[in-house]
């Protein structure tokens, strides 16, 4: 029998996508649940699984562009013994009784047969380029993934461990890759941004020696009654929503001739994966403890550079923070992610010179930026609202207060 796969909708106003790539080839054994290829949309990257086991008939090859519901492939369910079969045929290669007879012929069979030894499969797609961007050896990286297959936490721990003394080959060849449904999708949307909002970028340092301070205090600990570890983002989500019930102008939007408030901070976070920039969005994280914040942003941000993330988990943002200090940025403009109307830019921690109290010190600095539509937010809030952020990060007590210090709680104020 014949079972055709159609390809899944991706969200409600999404109605084409793009074969990203086929985890199988034409005629492979699958088997069932078993993952068949990737299919890019404008949001997000999803999978097409087999219903049945069978031999795996594709109909529609990759980079081609098809309709929500389409066939893209079939499965006869005809073959569906087979798979154990093949399985069956490569459990004897280790097995040591092959060698001893290969070394008493010939020394060449068994340098054939111990090559397809680890069983190496294709990378992921999110793998796949990045090995490609980086030049790298598929042979120098070992697969931990489902019959050797390389993943992306494969390549990571390939590329912190360094490329070795191995000569870099120089070449001046050119090659050409078709943009993805979602880098055609993210430049149109970027180009729009800089056309139809009135963007401008306000900026202010932060002394993080406060925040470093609480988190060498208390990583260990924290680590070890919340599960997760202590980072930046947390504290800079934290004061963000803070700041923006004072500054409620920030965390608006613009619906034609009127402008939307939210009294709840869906805070969306920059993440870069090999398909591009993704914006996965904690729900409610002005109701969430800083583990609660690290735990969404940790989860949030594997499924997205897995390419496992959803649409849903990706909309609905009302304001969005980006670090480009994790790649060494000093100071930039962030974009704003419409249809939100402000965006905050961390950077990268350098010790620098600063006066304190008339005398020149060596303090932990960060360079913070807010671009914002001055359409809806005024000079006044953008600013007020960047100070605000920074003297909560530089007095991390004050978050437990709402933003208030202690003494004010005390006299009412």
């Amino acid at each position: 029998m014949l079972i055709d796969l159609k390809v899944p909708s991706p969200g409600e106003s999404v109605t084409e996508v793009e074969i990203a790539n086929w985890l199988k080839q034409d005629g492979d054994i699958v088997q069932k649940d078993e993952e068949l290829c990737e299919i890019d949309s404008d949001k997000a990257t999803l999978t097409i699984n087999a219903e049945e086991g069978g031999k795996l008939i594709i109909k529609v090859q990759a980079g081609q562009k098809v309709n929500v519901g389409d066939v893209v492939a079939s499965i006869d369910t005809a073959f569906a013994g087979a798979a154990p079969a093949e399985k069956k045929a490569e459990t004897p290669a280790p097995v040591p009784v092959p060698e001893k007879v290969s070394a008493a012929t010939a020394p060449a069979a068994p340098e054939k047969e111990e090559k397809p030894h680890p069983a190496k499969g294709h990378p992921s797609p999110s793998a796949a380029k990045t090995i490609s961007e980086k030049n790298i050896q598929t042979e120098n990286i070992s697969g931990s993934g489902p019959g050797g297959r390389i993943t992306m936490q494969d390549v990571s721990t390939f590329l912190q461990a360094g490329f070795g003394n191995k000569p870099v080959s120089i070449s001046r060849e050119q090659r050409k890759e078709k943009m993805t449904s979602l880098r055609r999708k993210l430049s149109q949307r970027l180009v729009s941004v800089k056309n139809e909002t009135a963007m401008l970028t306000t900026f202010n340092e932060v002394d993080m020696s406060a925040a470093m301070n609480l988190r060498k205090a208390y990583k260990d600990k924290f680590k070890e009654v919340h599960g997760v570890g202590l980072g930046f983002m947390s504290l800079f989500t934290k004061a963000v929503t803070i700041a923006l019930q004072q500054f409620p102008a920030v965390n608006a939007q613009i619906d034609g001739e009127e402008i939307v408030y939210f009294n709840y901070a869906d805070v969306a976070i920059a993440v870069s994966t090999p398909k591009g920039l993704m914006v996965p969005v904690v729900r409610n994280a002005e109701s969430l403890s800083l583990a609660d914040i690290e735990r969404n942003i940790a989860a949030l941000a594997t499924k997205a550079r897995e390419g496992r993330i959803s649409l849903d988990e990706m909309t609905g943002g009302t304001f969005t923070i980006t670090n480009g200090g994790v790649f060494g940025s000093m100071m930039s403009t962030p974009i704003i992610n419409p249809p939100q109307s402000a965006i905050l830019g961390m950077h990268n921690i350098v010790e620098r010179p600063v006066a304190v109290q008339g005398q020149v010190v060596i303090r932990p600095m960060m360079y913070v930026a807010l671009s914002y539509d001055h359409r809806i937010i005024d000079g006044r809030e953008s600013v007020g609202f960047l100070v605000m952020v920074k003297e909560l990060l530089e007095n991390p007590e004050r978050m437990l207060f709402g933003g208030k210090k202690s003494g004010e709680i005390l006299l009412g104020l």
